[in-house]
């Protein structure tokens, strides 16, 4: 029987990412998730602006995770974590990068899975007026994902307003906001809280999935959850010359307890690199 079997979860969110999440953990390792309530995660950063967040990702993570396995006095422990902005390699195209952390105080292992993905709506424009608005909001799939509209200039508290999915709503914070701005403009932007954007809410599920199958795996040799991929090996030959590209070559699999490795060929069983990745080829 696996580890996990039946055991239950503190999922730190106050977003209902368990929307996302608890399906995927209950069906691949009968894990149930519970959310506390009353949880203040907006404490750690919001995307909005009104908290900065000070710590790293992982380490936010982690300071998230620990909040509800406090409150119910839980051993295991999920949070997940996402940015938004220019694809890290496509600067042209927007990406979010989603982590997802799960923590076991019992066996003293932390697993981090991560996706950068091209799913996103994330958008932001400036406008005088509601009218500016149609084009941007069908591009950024309003009204089923919400807006954030606040002053352009300045950080006002009072002139944020979120979670916006009606006409009105957002006619009434721009008015308000362009009056407030020295320059006459209100800032509108998506909203990317995961329970007012089912296309992220949507990336974190695969990422949930991704998470629980890992640690459905279990290490051959001392049987802890979470066997799967912890490096990369490249150096790819390539296909003219044979030279080692920057490609990868192999997968290095390994335990989040023991010393485990192993090292594996790619997946997908490709032995030579395109002469496009070759810098002698290619220069």
């Amino acid at each position: 029987m696996h580890p996990y079997m039946n055991k239950k979860a503190a999922l730190s969110t106050m977003h209902s990412k368990e929307q996302a999440i608890a399906e995927p953990f209950f069906e691949l390792l009968h894990v149930s998730i519970t959310v506390p309530k009353n949880l203040n995660t907006d404490l750690l950063g919001t995307f909005s602006g009104e908290v900065e967040r000070e710590d790293t990702p992982i380490e936010t993570l982690r300071n998230k995770a620990r909040l509800g396995m406090k409150e119910l006095g839980l051993p295991l422990g999920i949070a997940s974590e996402g940015s938004f902005g220019p694809h890290p390699h496509f600067p042209m195209i927007a990406a979010g990068h989603e982590m997802l952390l799960w923590m076991d105080d019992d066996l003293g292992i932390e697993i981090v899975e991560q996706e950068v993905s091209t799913d996103t709506n994330f958008n932001a424009t400036k406008v005088h007026a509601w009218q500016e608005l149609t084009s941007f909001m069908e591009k950024v799939k309003f009204p089923s994902h919400a807006l954030i509209v606040r002053s352009n200039t300045g950080f006002d508290r009072n002139h944020i307003f979120k979670g916006l999915t009606t006409e009105e709503e957002v006619k009434e914070a721009i008015q308000k906001c362009t009056s407030a701005s020295e320059d006459g403009l209100a800032h509108v932007e998506t909203d990317m809280r995961a329970h007012m954007n089912p296309t992220r809410m949507k990336v974190i599920n695969n990422l949930a999935r991704k998470l629980a199958s890992r640690l459905a795996q279990l290490c051959p040799s001392c049987s802890c959850p979470g066997w799967g991929k912890i490096d990369v090996i490249r150096g790819l030959p390539c296909e003219l010359c044979g030279l080692k590209t920057k490609q990868i070559s192999h997968i290095v699999y390994g335990c989040p307890r023991c010393e485990m490795k192993e090292v594996k060929m790619r997946e997908d069983g490709v032995l030579r690199a395109s002469s496009t990745y070759c810098d002698w080829c290619n220069p």
